[in-house]
């Protein structure tokens, strides 16, 4: 792979991570959300694809295909299949996020400071290394920070566990981006145990919605109150 394709490559990966994460604070429907969770994560698989093409490393090619098939296909799977149940409990409105803590605009507004935020704070690594993989540590961390927004701003838990995997998916693009490559054992032990949070997380919604018939954790907290 030429340098030239290898950052249009790169660039087209990055932008399409960093999209993904912006629109899913501009959705408020959660199968949407969940559709979006899955387009990044293909780009991510893209991307680490990129970066072990570019080096070489047959590892972290190996690597991009497991991340893509947890990420893109597994993980929005188990989503669905709780969106799913949830909707067929409590009714299409369950499906939606009705009310956020901050509106749609200024989430918007909001994602926007935080990649300026973004490109602030990561502006001496980007100077340490002028490769283009260093170049685009910004918008993982950009992501991280969305995820971070995305999980204390919205109420329905399966957006709040949507961030979450936001965030986990910005930490390892700038993992991949920042160093040779992750090793395959400890991605593994990563990975796995997103898994298993996405899938305690699942239960706990399950549960939720059978002892008290909606996931809404305001609504949740006025029942302590």
């Amino acid at each position: 792979m030429n340098d030239t394709l290898y950052v249009q490559l790169l660039d087209l990966a990055c932008g399409a991570f960093l999209l993904a994460g912006v629109l899913v604070l501009w959705r408020r429907d959660l199968a949407a959300i969940v559709r979006l969770f899955a387009v990044q994560g293909a780009a991510l698989g893209v991307l680490v694809a990129v970066l072990g093409v570019h080096d070489g490393d047959t590892e972290v090619i190996g690597l991009a295909v497991g991340i893509g098939l947890l990420r893109a296909v597994l993980l929005p799977w188990l989503l669905r299949r709780a969106l799913a149940a949830s909707g067929g409990a409590a009714g299409p409105a369950a499906n939606r996020e009705t009310a956020p803590l901050v509106n749609v605009a200024a989430s918007l507004v909001v994602a926007a400071l935080l990649a300026l935020l973004a490109y602030a704070v990561t502006r001496p690594v980007v100077a340490l290394d002028p490769s283009p993989a260093a170049h685009a540590v910004p918008v993982a961390l950009t992501v991280v920070l969305i995820g971070f927004f995305a999980l204390v701003t919205r109420r329905r838990a399966l957006s709040q566990v949507v961030g979450f995997l936001l965030v986990d998916n910005g930490i390892t693009a700038v993992a991949f981006l920042t160093t040779s490559g992750v090793p395959l054992i400890v991605e593994g032990g990563v990975s796995l145990d997103v898994l298993l949070a996405v899938l305690v997380l699942q239960l706990l919604t399950a549960r939720i919605r059978a002892a008290f018939g909606d996931t809404d954790l305001d609504g949740l907290r006025e029942l302590r109150d």
